[in-house]
């Protein structure tokens, strides 16, 4: 029986917590994909494609800045709260552009500069940070540059600063305009705050303005998310990014949770909330075009859209992960043996691992079935040499009675309720692909 279980995976915002898929696996009777890593030491190049993997031109860049003012309970993306190593970080995170610079051989196109918290940073520190990186590196003059900023640590001034430094796309992290949900999650600043920001932001002009909320918090009503996304709305933003919470392992949350101090809120609920913020953003202009993902049309996240398209990427900074189209690596999470790589000479990279053909063509259905798009039937036989119908009928003709699809003869998408199964649904196609 399929469950209702969202999937997050992976990451929607950024390479750090990508992982290759393997297969799936069973446990207390939900289905779910299996994410596992291989420890080699070695970094990807563009040029090094795999025939079974799609790699458009240009790249997208990603740099992580790990630091924050305060651990959010929820958060697993690796962050410290020792600002005083900003300075070691920023030396670091430009001397591993420059051992970089001579290997890469692909332009990009777009910069997403994400955390932790990068807005901790100030206008002229970023500044810095991209000019070196456009010093080094072939980036189009018309990228589209992202910054993460919290609500907490920013004034209109720093904003205007930003925007000067280069950056044209700003995204903010308000998760709620609820001061009691805002508690519960650990967050630093208050709902007046952040849409103070947001007001701030657009009257910065910056190219792009998005937000950032969170729904199936502990202690959250329908009421609660519905007041959250008429706010966000009223804003007339061009993008809004809308995550369920996930108690990842090693998380406060989690530990909570496993204690029994913290009670996640059952999947109705939950599932009812994802289908509230589909049907009410695209009532008000926001149609959604990833699972957690909306925009106004032509408004959406070009970086992201890259993760869910298998398009390559670099990640630069601890903890961040590249893909070339046929390799993935990451760097060490940990800003120490970070700094002492780089020091020594040596990129930072902890591990790397090549992907099978099973692997890329489990990628691909995960991924291009996260989107609205879905999946390209004619593009995936080309690639991988399979006659799609034939390899996946079974199981889409299982599902596709329990109105779990938008399909037609050329592509395959999931319905808004398909989304809810979106783990089981991909964890069935999984069957038909040969290790």
């Amino acid at each position: 029986m399929i469950r209702h279980l969202i999937s997050v995976w992976p990451s929607a915002r950024r390479p750090e917590t990508d992982r290759a898929v393997k297969r799936k696996s069973t446990r207390n009777g939900i289905t779910r994909i299996r994410i596992e890593e291989r420890r080699l030491a070695s970094y990807p190049s563009c040029s090094a494609v795999d025939p079974t993997q799609q790699v458009e031109s240009p790249a997208g860049l990603y740099l992580h800045f790990p630091f924050c003012l305060k651990k959010c309970p929820y958060c697993d993306f690796y962050s410290i709260t020792d600002l005083s190593r900003k300075d070691a970080y920023t030396h670091a995170l430009i001397g591993e552009m420059e051992l970089l610079a001579s290997r890469i051989d692909c332009p990009f196109d777009t910069v997403y500069l994400g955390g932790g918290t990068p807005s901790i940073f100030s206008g002229p520190e970023i500044e810095r940070i991209l000019a070196a990186a456009r010093s080094m590196f072939e980036i189009s003059p018309a990228a589209e540059i992202t910054l993460e900023v919290n609500p907490g640590t920013v004034t209109g001034r720093s904003l205007d600063a930003y925007r000067q430094a280069g950056v044209t796309r700003l995204n903010v992290g308000v998760q709620s305009f609820n001061d009691r949900i805002l508690k519960t999650l650990g967050r630093i600043h208050a709902a007046e705050a952040a849409a103070d920001v947001l007001q701030q932001a657009i009257r910065a002009g910056f190219d792009y303005v998005g937000l950032d909320l969170i729904y199936g918090i502990p202690g959250q009503s329908m009421a609660d998310w519905q007041a959250d996304l008429e706010r966000a709305a009223r804003f007339e933003i061009d993008h809004l990014s809308c995550y369920m919470l996930s108690f990842e392992p090693g998380t406060r949350f989690d530990l909570q949770r496993r204690a029994g101090q913290l009670h996640p809120l059952p999947d109705t609920r939950t599932a009812a909330m994802y289908k509230r913020v589909v049907s009410e953003l695209a009532r008000r202009g926001y149609p959604q075009y990833e699972i957690s993902n909306f925009s106004r049309p032509g408004r959406h996240s070009r970086h992201n859209v890259k993760y869910w398209n298998g398009v390559s990427y670099t990640g630069l900074g601890p903890g961040a992960h590249s893909f070339n189209g046929a390799t993935r690596s990451w760097n060490h999470r940990d800003l120490d043996q970070y700094i002492k790589s780089i020091s020594g000479g040596n990129l930072p990279v902890a591990g790397k691992e090549r992907l099978t053909r099973s692997q890329h063509m489990l990628e691909a259905i995960c991924l291009g079935l996260r989107t609205s798009a879905g999946i390209g039937k004619n593009d995936f036989e080309a690639r991988f040499g399979v006659d799609f119908n034939h390899l996946f009928g079974d199981a889409v003709d299982e599902l596709r009675g329990r109105g779990l699809f938008n399909e037609n003869k050329s592509r395959l998408a999931l319905s808004a309720e398909g989304m809810l199964f979106l783990d089981s649904i991909v964890s069935r196609m999984s069957d038909q692909i040969e290790d």
